[in-house]
């Protein structure tokens, strides 16, 4: 057991006990998701219920907090980073670690119903703007943050712990994807956008691109097509779209390195070569993340090629010390935290090299000890994806701190297992 990452995990989420403290943190409907709010800390308080009951406790309050705060604000977001799709991920997988998670399987099975509707209401869209001419997935369609990688993730765990009514969705988001990947648009793969379609908050090439990243790239999509099929899930030409999608990734890092684009362009795609842009170190862009999609692709194929591709990857980060990696801060988003659950199971020098960048930037004095960074900033964040609650989970997983056997890690919700 790793000490110094036990005594920082649990320091952080004695600091998060209350489920007032992260409702004065976030404003708004917020507070309740995954991404920012008490959906996360429930989880990280779920996770740790057998190190303290006092945990599991706080993990019951949390979950009736954000229930009652996405009443009072009408949030129904699907993405599972949102408030509804977030909440419903939260019970569906992080109520495994209690010791009567019984007491919550009604909760959970109308989570996983409402989740599986959603699902296919995405899935009915995309089909019909193709229909209708419009043959482009967008990323809130597709990616694991707002769209059907993530969710269908859930839903997959939903039907592992014995929810049928998952069903109709998950399949819905398989054929979907199957789909967007086994229909290019002429020399682009299906996930290329042209810059138009761009959320506006993101700065596309020209000639449009192709993400790479498991946020918002394929290996989001990739990933949860592995998962599901190595756990008995497929629909047809899902294993073709498993094989298309890593070749793709295989075929686009950078000579002689495991490292990649974030984003490969159209000029990109008709030169025949990208630059190394963007994102290359983290768990939401970069080698950490996709090494994960591959390792999951080769157990689902049961290729050794690829296995070991996905091996050298996340290796390959351990020639370098933490402070050269292109990661930024301690959170899980694109901070060290993601490299940690990325490489927690798979490269335990990575792994114990993030660990010290997380306990190097503790700061006792914060209000929640592990500030996130972004653009040279820093902010205390209570939450899952960029704040001490995701950061808290994984320094648990480092530490070996006690847990259930449970039919789908927390981890699941970041496409990681």
């Amino acid at each position: 057991m790793n000490t110094m990452s036990q005594a920082l995990a649990v320091a952080v989420a004695e600091r998060l006990l209350q489920p007032e403290t992260v409702l004065a943190a976030v404003p708004g409907p917020e507070a309740a998701s995954l991404a920012h709010g008490l959906a996360g800390t429930a989880l990280l308080h779920g996770r740790l219920a057998a190190v303290d009951p006092v945990f599991g406790t706080a993990a019951d309050s949390h979950w009736a907090a954000a229930a009652s705060c996405a009443r009072r604000h009408r949030a129904v977001g699907a993405g599972i980073f949102a408030t509804g799709g977030g909440l419903a991920a939260s019970l569906i997988i992080g109520t495994a670690y209690l010791p009567d998670p019984a007491a919550w399987q009604a909760s959970a099975g109308r989570a996983a119903a409402w989740l599986s509707r959603q699902a296919q209401r995405i899935a009915g869209d995309l089909d019909d703007r193709r229909a209708a001419g419009d043959p482009y997935a967008r990323w809130a369609a597709y990616d694991v943050i707002n769209g059907l990688a993530g969710i269908g993730r859930v839903l997959l765990a939903a039907i592992t712990a014995g929810q049928p009514a998952a069903e109709p969705g998950l399949t819905a988001a398989l054929q979907a994807l199957t789909t967007m990947i086994e229909m290019p648009h002429g020399s682009r793969p299906g996930w290329w956008l042209p810059a138009s379609l761009y959320p506006p908050t993101v700065k596309a090439a020209r000639s449009g691109s192709a993400a790479t990243g498991l946020a918002h790239g394929i290996a989001g999509p990739l990933a949860f097509l592995a998962a599901a099929h190595a756990g008995g899930w497929a629909v047809p030409g899902q294993d073709a779209a498993i094989r298309h999608a890593s070749g793709w990734l295989l075929d686009w890092k950078a000579a002689g390195t495991y490292q990649w684009p974030a984003s490969v362009t159209g000029a990109d795609l008709d030169a025949h070569a990208a630059r190394l842009t963007g994102r290359q170190d983290a768990w939401c862009y970069g080698t950490p993340g996709i090494s994960a999609a591959l390792a999951l692709a080769s157990q689902a194929r049961d290729d050794d090629a690829l296995a070991q591709a996905s091996q050298e990857a996340i290796t390959s980060l351990a020639s370098r010390p933490a402070r050269a990696w292109d990661a930024d801060g301690p959170t899980l988003c694109h901070g060290h935290a993601g490299v940690l659950q990325c490489a927690v199971f798979r490269q335990p020098a990575v792994a114990s090299a993030a660990a010290r960048a997380i306990a190097a930037a503790f700061d006792a004095s914060r209000r929640f000890a592990v500030p996130h960074t972004e653009n040279g900033a820093t902010e205390d964040r209570p939450g899952f994806l960029t704040g001490a609650a995701g950061t808290a989970l994984a320094l648990a997983e480092h530490a070996h701190l006690p847990s259930p056997a449970v039919p789908t890690r927390w981890d699941s919700i970041l496409l990681l297992s």
